[in-house]
């Protein structure tokens, strides 16, 4: 006789789902996640409204009503984002929902990794400014973008 539970077998998702990603940092070189065993797929230019970056010791993004953020859009699996995210120099980084908008005009609905406590605006690193300034233009994101990247 049936109790009223179900059972359901215990599937490992971690490896084969895939959600999409948005980058905004030094994290949007796919070489650089492969150094760090991340298999990122369907890389896409994209970019997310309402937020500015903010660079202190690492980027972030901040709330900024008229802001626009340039960046990069993959597909990670959450075993790809555990092994990410569990380097001692990003863990303090969390997830937040935003809607990443692809050079095509593709609304997307994707992941984004934040600081929860921003650098200040007077905090500067100007060699992580400069390794994605260049990032960036290799990536060919918009000129006026990358010129504003300090």
């Amino acid at each position: 006789m049936p109790t009223g539970k179900r059972t359901y077998a215990k599937m490992d998702i971690t490896d084969h789902r895939r959600l999409d990603v948005f980058f905004y940092g030094l994290f949007m070189d796919p070489q650089l996640l492969q150094d760090r065993g991340v298999r990122p797929t369907d890389i896409r230019v994209a970019s997310v409204s309402g937020f500015a970056l903010r660079i202190g010791a690492r980027a972030t993004l901040v709330p900024d009503p008229g802001g626009q953020v340039h960046g990069v859009l993959m597909k990670l699996s959450h075993a790809d984002l555990e092994r990410l995210y569990a380097d001692p120099s990003v863990q303090a980084y969390h997830p937040e929902a935003v809607l990443a908008v692809t050079r095509d005009g593709v609304a997307v609905a994707a992941m984004c990794y934040n600081l929860a406590e921003a650098p200040s605006p007077q905090e500067h690193n100007a060699d992580y400014a400069s390794k994605l300034r260049s990032l960036a233009q290799e990536i060919g994101l918009p000129e006026s973008y990358v010129a504003s990247i300090s």
